[in-house]
């Protein structure tokens, strides 16, 4: 299967109810105003956001549309380019790439997310392209975390510096940048524990790992991946609102794709933040996690060739 078709089918349930909603809108053979309110109020309960769905029904309004057409798949041509206009400058290839000095990064994420399963399966695609690549453990308030984590590392043979339940999770960060280093690896992934975001002390144990990376190299960590859960909706804008302000995000990774209907809610992300998007969570198994691309994420979420 390639990507764009896993794009497809992950994104079945979302590109399914958005375009059997639209199509019960749009019953006429124009486009009043009545049913430009209404494409509007779709869009916005579609998660995508008060500005975009704005912005699209203006598109919507301006454009001259075909009446003997469909409909439904000029519409939905509008919102794929639409997205793309949006994403496209947000794709980053880059950060799977092989590194030729010593990356650090951070990976963060509230409980649930499925933070430490996509750890697992960026490891893979960093060692597809040539990386070395070292786990570090720091989510040590759960065995059951570092457990998960050290079974993803065997799955995909990359090594892992962790140390026991209760643990200083920034010492176990230290210590697996400093092995890092001095075997030549070039990619460090930390682990951090699930924290509420509005969790003040939590938080600050989060700033903490990163604080002590620059003890080694001033400019770690030069990646803060944040993990988001696309089932939960409105709740990720305030996510990224407030893990950005404790470290900046550096990018973003959007999970649990294949389980909503609302998958929309990515694009409201990137219209408000411009976050680079680095990755999908198509599903759970080990190729599961695709590479971010708009092209075929807008495609995908319209189902539209």
């Amino acid at each position: 299967m390639g990507i764009l078709e896993k794009f497809k089918s992950g994104f079945k349930k979302s590109a399914s109810a958005f375009t059997t909603g639209l199509r019960d809108i749009v019953i006429k053979k124009e486009i009043d105003d009545k049913t430009l309110d209404k494409i509007e109020d779709y869009l916005i309960q579609s998660d995508v956001g008060i500005v975009s769905a704005s912005e699209i029904r203006e598109i919507i309004s301006q454009r001259k549309i075909d009446p003997n057409k469909d409909l439904t798949d000029e519409i939905n041509n509008i919102l794929k380019n639409y997205i793309i206009s949006i994403m496209k400058p947000l794709e980053n290839i880059e950060f799977f790439k092989k590194k030729e000095k010593l990356n650090a990064t951070l990976i963060s994420g509230v409980n649930g997310v499925g933070k430490t399963t996509t750890i697992g399966k960026i490891s893979k695609i960093l060692k597809s392209n040539g990386n070395k690549v070292m786990l570090a453990a720091s989510d040590t308030f759960r065995a059951a975390a570092i457990e998960q984590l050290e079974n993803w590392a065997n799955k995909v043979d990359v090594q892992i510096t962790k140390s026991s339940q209760g643990s200083d999770p920034a010492s176990v960060a230290y210590k697996a940048i400093e092995e890092a280093l001095n075997n030549n690896f070039n990619q460090v992934l930390i682990d951090t524990a699930g924290r509420l975001q509005n969790k003040k002390n939590l938080m600050e144990e989060y700033k903490k790992i990163a604080n002590v990376t620059k003890k080694i190299d001033p400019d770690a960590p030069h990646d803060v991946i944040l993990v988001l859960d696309a089932t939960s909706g409105q709740n990720v804008i305030n996510q990224v609102e407030e893990f950005n302000k404790i470290i900046p995000i550096t990018g973003l990774i959007m999970t649990k794709l294949d389980g909503t209907a609302k998958g929309g809610i990515l694009l409201a992300v990137a219209k408000k933040y411009k976050l680079p998007i680095i990755a999908l969570g198509l599903g759970e198994k080990e190729d599961d996690l695709q590479i971010f691309e708009a092209e075929k994420f807008a495609e995908a979420f319209t189902q539209i060739n």
